[in-house]
């Protein structure tokens, strides 16, 4: 719809000031409109997203970032999706946290296969001190070597966040899941508030966040949207955005449950395109399961970075050189 021109001609320095301040407010996206872009024919969707994301971006880069789980297994939560809770029978072994020259051999690993950013990922609800100081100095050394530094460590305190950014941080990872009103149905163990709570403190602290979700969990199209518009409303949305595909694993309350139309997780990554045109889309978990065609098709939607290497966390990922044929094949180079 389009909107009428205001004529700023006849109004006063302090009116001029409001109707630009308007005018570069980012756009509020409200759950219903979201919905509309879902529901659009697939080939009017991809239209707009492409367009948007040629806007914003180069079409044929894609951010390489690779994740390493430092500390894998034991954790306290109850996510119904998550291997690493110690409560469900998986078949992943808890593992502590390692060793300072063993990161630093996969950051060097990571570098040499493309990787602009290294992620490190450590299976705890809220790290203590005694947690923390040894992985700051895993983020000094991963700086040092050239490679943007990300971190998904749970929920920070005071002055966490702080540390962080001085150890040389570039993103914080900690995602939302999916939207507030089917949350209660994955997670009791924390709520939504408290991963608001953090993502403050890490804006507070001028740290590049990383917040997205997980879709297939049996959430409804309306509640997709949903976490989209808690995502693109933010007073600054993030600076990327994870869309992850659930990746069942036997033995957690979500395995078993119906499989994900790929078109529709297609639809998601183009409306998360639209509605953050900004940010960088990244192409998640759940990639090993998805046809060539498929992701190619996220590709076209906007999605712009991807996790490579063998394994994201706990659950399997394409190869970095299967990644690299279908980059070639598509004409994307990494950023």
């Amino acid at each position: 719809m389009l909107e009428s021109v205001i004529d700023i001609r006849g109004l006063d320095g302090s009116e001029r000031a409001k109707v630009a301040a308007r005018e570069e407010a980012p756009q509020r996206w409200s759950v219903d409109d979201i919905v509309g872009l879902f529901e659009l024919p697939f080939s009017d969707l991809m239209h707009r997203a492409q367009t948007v994301h040629r806007e914003n971006f180069d079409p044929n880069g894609v951010q390489v970032s690779t994740l390493l789980s430092i500390k894998t297994g034991g954790c306290s939560e109850d996510c119904g999706y998550c291997p690493q809770a110690a409560r469900y029978h998986t078949d992943v072994e808890k593992q502590d946290l390692m060793q300072l020259e063993e990161v630093l051999e996969a950051a060097r690993a990571a570098k040499e296969n493309g990787a602009s950013r290294f992620c490190m990922g450590a299976a705890w609800r809220s790290p203590k001190q005694r947690d923390l100081e040894p992985v700051l100095k895993m983020i000094q050394e991963v700086k040092a070597m050239g490679l943007e530094t990300c971190a998904t460590l749970g929920m920070l305190k005071e002055g966490q966040a702080e540390q962080l950014k001085d150890a040389g941080l570039d993103y914080y990872n900690h995602n939302l899941d999916t939207a507030p009103e089917y949350y209660g149905d994955v997670i009791t163990t924390r709520t939504y508030q408290d991963r608001l709570d953090t993502l403050e403190r890490v804006r507070e602290q001028d740290i590049n966040v990383c917040c997205g979700g997980i879709i297939g969990m049996g959430e409804s199209r309306n509640q997709r949207a949903g976490l989209l518009a808690q995502l693109a409303n933010m007073e600054r949305p993030p600076e990327s955005v994870p869309i992850n595909l659930l990746t069942q694993v036997e033995g957690t309350p979500l395995y078993g449950i119906d499989e994900l139309d790929p078109f529709e997780f297609v639809r998601t990554i183009a409306a998360a395109r639209i509605t953050m045109p900004q940010s960088f889309v990244r192409l998640s978990a759940g990639r090993q399961s998805m046809h060539e065609g498929i992701q190619a098709l996220c590709f076209l939607a906007g999605a712009n970075s991807i996790f490579y290497g063998e394994k994201l966390l706990t659950t399997g990922n394409p190869e970095a050189v299967a990644d690299k044929q279908l980059f070639g094949k598509l004409g994307i180079h990494p950023l």
